[in-house]
């Protein structure tokens, strides 16, 4: 059973599981990594390297409630965000600061939902899961009895955005048109100038020789 304990001890990396899943070359590569599982045929179901059994199942309920499949896209699993986040975490190249940080993480939520519902974030109903979560997703909020967990959400929603927005579903729900040959350019869209609060005149200065 773990402690208490161990948990603080363990939550000691959560800066370096905040650095994880973010412009590294690792990063590249679980992107890479994810892709080729989307473009294979489907098959039997993905095995982890690195998460054991249940904190697979914990981390892909979670991951969904970070980003949650809506009219626009599908959810951070549907874009195998657990995924990106094995890959990093089984790789040699991952400090075991940062594994500990997650597994920390991950035991930290589930001691916290035993405390107000009596059961793990897996075996909690979904209004008790979002209780739990509400305490910890909003920094400014949060009591400070919840710094550890604060820390964790914060931590692994970044690893999560970053997995979700390095493939071809986030590229997709951001509405991505970059490295496409254009023929021609009409300017910067007038809803875009107006937010900056400038005039095209000023968007196609060019600067002088």
């Amino acid at each position: 059973m773990t402690t208490r304990r161990e948990v603080v001890q363990w939550l000691a990396g959560l800066p370096a599981l905040a650095a994880a899943g973010r412009g590294t070359k690792l990063a590249e590569r679980a992107a890479a990594h994810v892709a080729a599982l989307a473009g294979g045929e489907a098959g039997a179901p993905y095995a982890p390297a690195w998460f054991n059994a249940h904190e697979w199942s914990t981390v892909r309920m979670l991951v969904d409630y970070i980003i949650p499949r809506d009219a626009r896209s599908g959810s951070a699993t549907d874009a195998r965000v657990p995924e990106f986040m094995d890959f990093i975490l089984a790789d040699a190249d991952t400090s075991d600061a940062t594994r500990t940080a997650m597994r920390g993480g991950l035991a930290w939520l589930d001691l916290a939902c035993v405390d107000h519902h009596g059961a793990t974030f897996l075996r909690s109903t979904d209004a008790q899961r979002r209780a739990v979560l509400d305490l910890i997703a909003w920094p400014k909020k949060a009591a400070p009895a919840m710094s550890a967990g604060v820390a964790f959400f914060s931590s692994v929603r970044d690893f999560t955005a970053s997995g979700f927005w390095s493939t071809k579903m986030g590229w997709d729900d951001l509405r991505y048109e970059g490295n496409v040959a254009r023929a021609s350019w009409d300017g910067c869209p007038p809803a875009a100038l107006d937010k900056l609060g400038v005039s095209d005149a000023i968007m196609q200065r060019r600067p002088s020789k």
